[in-house]
């Protein structure tokens, strides 16, 4: 019997390799844009990046906003004379390109989409992660994708769920599970919505006391005898 025949999966660093994909377009970012490319410059962006994904985490800035100011910021910090609205175009456009997938995913899919629906619950941007899906080996296997943009709210706010559930038929709190490697977005956002929730954690980070976590795998392969 199927434990759970709805799977809400988050995309960046659970199913798709995102920080392959990010250091790629920061590279092209840097090609193009005459900024030394080294891994100082990209820990130094990180760091400006990661700030502002939390910040639009707690709900205080906007998409647009946040992938515009993430390089406003790291080119002051740089104290490079660029244009940030050009460097996030560039380095949207490279992520946008790539399909490249984490250990075991496209196998996990093909096998779960046997007995189970398989959507997306994103909070990437909206261009990025169409274009990456429509050319990804995972597109047979996925139901939907629903984005934050198009949902008018993110995860892991309540409003965000309520909009995937008014958007599936059958779905109940009780037959779906979310999968992510983001305790704030994923994780926090099931247990706002009372859903269960698999943390997927292949750096074997420290478990926070906050949070109720239902399932914690390091091998996605761990959920074909979870879900």
């Amino acid at each position: 019997m199927t434990r759970y025949p709805y799977l809400l999966l988050d995309a960046d660093n659970t199913l798709f390799h995102f920080d392959a994909a990010n250091r790629n377009a920061f590279h092209e970012v840097c090609l193009r844009c005459d900024i030394p490319d080294t891994e100082e410059n990209f820990i130094l962006y990180e760091s400006c990046n990661n700030a502002m994904w939390a910040a639009f985490d707690r709900g205080e800035c906007t998409k647009d906003f946040l992938v515009v100011e993430r390089f406003r910021r790291f080119l002051d910090q740089m104290q490079l004379d660029r244009d940030p609205v050009l460097c996030n175009r560039i380095h949207l456009t490279a992520l946008g390109q790539s399909t490249l997938l984490l250990p075991y995913a496209e196998e996990v899919c093909q096998t779960l989409a046997k007995d189970h629906q398989l959507y997306l619950v994103t909070n990437a941007v909206a261009s990025v992660q169409k274009s990456r899906l429509a050319k990804s080996a995972l597109l047979p296997y996925i139901t939907d994708a629903f984005i934050s943009e198009e949902a008018g709210a993110s995860k892991p706010s309540i409003a965000y769920f309520d909009y995937v559930f008014a958007h599936v038929d059958g779905l109940t709190k009780d037959n779906c599970i979310v999968i992510g490697d983001s305790l704030s977005s994923d994780i926090r956002g099931a247990n706002n919505y009372e859903l269960a929730c698999c943390w997927y954690n292949p750096k074997h980070l420290a478990k926070p006391d906050d949070l109720r976590i239902d399932y914690e795998i390091d091998d996605l392969r761990e959920l074909l005898h979870i879900v």
